[in-house]
């Protein structure tokens, strides 16, 4: 009796913490899910206000200007000058990040969760963020497989999904090619030493 009653107040818990990100990041106009948060009128801005157009002209991440906004399909986009929304504007799909912002390398693993502004690269014209330099040389590792399983995970499980039971779902079925993350930093620690990572 003990134990049911406790894993239906862990689940009510983990239900509840859940209804921000619920719909903060699920815009539902298109793209979706998101890693957005609310942040005074923005009800889903992508990246916690960062430019993403300034990764591709300035090489770097910057903070965006509240002032300076454009919104896509239902999401906010920052910009820390009027001509990163200019550009913006004019082909909105050139500048947004893979996999609706979330840590490519989760993708990897069907899973949207995390985000770091400042940990990502472009690869091929195409802009991914990642969770950390750990997630990111993970990725890095391989990156055209990684890519490919991103892709395929992005396409056929998380676009269009709920993110949080989306995450929760893959946490508890893992994919078939799921690496711990001791796993993965020993596969990063290799390719360090073999001048191999990218």
């Amino acid at each position: 009796m003990f134990i049911s009653r406790l894993l239906a107040a862990v689940v009510l818990l983990a239900a509840l913490s859940a209804c921000a990100p619920l719909t903060t990041q699920s815009p539902g106009q298109g793209y979706s899910p998101v890693n957005a948060v609310a942040e005074g009128e923005a009800k889903h801005l992508m990246l916690f206000g960062h430019d993403v157009v300034s990764y591709f002209t300035e090489n770097t991440h910057k903070k965006g200007n509240a002032n300076i906004r454009s919104d896509y399909k239902g999401v906010t986009f920052h910009f820390s000058k009027p001509e990163h929304k200019t550009l913006f504007d004019a082909a909105p799909e050139k500048y947004l990040p893979q996999y609706g912002g979330y840590c490519a390398n989760g993708i990897v693993y069907g899973i949207p969760w995390g985000g770091d502004a400042n940990a990502w690269r472009i690869i091929d014209g195409k802009l991914y963020i990642f969770g950390g330099a750990g997630s990111r040389d993970g990725f890095m590792v391989d990156p055209v497989k990684h890519i490919a399983l991103a892709d395929k995970y992005w396409k056929d499980e998380v676009n269009g999904s709920n993110a949080f039971f989306q995450r929760t779902q893959r946490m508890i079925f893992r994919v078939p090619h799921y690496k711990s993350g001791e796993e993965v930093a020993a596969e990063v620690a290799k390719a360090r030493a073999a001048g191999t990572l990218k």
